[in-house]
């Protein structure tokens, strides 16, 4: 058995040592996105998969754009490919070259949830069950016949961070759990419902901005639903201020969308469309993430109340 596996970030890495760690030997190659600059001193920096697959002296391709050169990953002669959060679009001439077929694990129950951001979307759109399915790779995106999958619930205290690492675990464990049955021949093939997809685009910039006329559940998932990274935000004098928690106000306040009509022990009190959110946790311009009670003992309450988030 010839496997190759293509990916990129770190909700690819655990599937990776989930591969290396029963199918080793059988691993002739990883495919992943060229380095990147990261950081103030844009350090020149290979991606997480990338790390993990040079830890065990895997060969790494990282090829610029996938579509015009693929010939080296055909070299490699894979039996099956294996793609996770790859982050380009798989040509035909390497979705066909494999006699197992190219499978990828994508993180939710499609056909919900098609495309980059479905951890995100899960939250941001009030989900209470996500999931990850093993599928069949087509020239489309997330539209290939599904084989497996496990579901996973989101509980209210999940954030982007906590559910990335509970699907990237089921992930991982139904990859493992249904390899056999593809390298046998056994595995089940399911085609997908057109009409009941959804999708799960990449988060644009403007979407991780609060509007605070929303009401303060939506806002509540939007916050959650972006934590840690790349975070919601405000403006506030004028300053981006990011904002990593929060909590639906039970109290009733007057006032306008966006201001700050109370701070408590809790933290920062804004108006939003139909009551109330409390900021927990923040970053202002300029300084460190931290509690917004320490935020506000630093500023002073008075200097807080009345003030307009934009």
């Amino acid at each position: 058995m010839r496997i190759v596996f293509m990916g990129t970030p770190v909700f690819a890495v655990n599937v990776l040592q989930g591969l290396i760690d029963h199918y080793e030997e059988e691993i002739v190659g990883v495919v992943s996105q060229p380095d990147k600059l990261v950081g103030r001193h844009h350090v020149l920096t290979p991606t997480p998969v990338k790390q993990l697959a040079i830890k065990y002296g895997i060969p790494v391709l990282q090829p610029e754009k996938i579509r015009k050169e693929y010939q080296a990953v055909l070299d490699l002669k894979p039996d099956i490919i294996i793609t996770c959060a790859y982050g380009q679009i798989i040509p035909t001439e390497i979705l066909e070259a494999p006699r197992l077929g190219c499978i990828n694990v994508h993180a939710s129950l499609l056909p919900k949830l098609r495309g980059g951001a479905p951890i995100h979307k899960a939250i941001i759109e009030d989900y209470k069950v996500t999931g990850v399915t093993i599928m069949y790779m087509d020239a489309t995106m997330d539209t290939g016949d599904m084989i497996s999958k496990v579901e996973v619930p989101i509980l209210e205290s999940d954030d982007l961070e906590s559910l990335h690492d509970k699907l990237s675990d089921a992930g991982t464990q139904l990859l493992l759990e249904t390899l056999p049955s593809i390298m046998d021949g056994t595995n089940s093939r399911e085609k997908q419902k057109e009409e009941e997809a959804t999708f799960a685009y990449n988060i644009k910039r403007e979407e991780e901005h609060i509007d605070f006329s929303k009401s303060s559940r939506e806002i509540f998932n939007l916050i959650r639903g972006l934590c840690p990274i790349p975070s919601a935000n405000v403006l506030f004098d004028g300053c981006e201020m990011k904002v990593y928690h929060s909590i639906i106000s039970s109290q009733k306040y007057i006032g306008k969308c966006g201001e700050i009509v109370d701070v408590t022990k809790q933290g920062i009190v804004v108006k939003t469309g139909d009551g109330a959110i409390v900021l927990t946790e923040i970053k202002p311009f300029g300084k460190k993430r931290m509690d917004a009670s320490s935020y506000v003992n630093g500023v002073g309450a008075k200097n807080l109340i009345g003030k307009v988030f934009q």
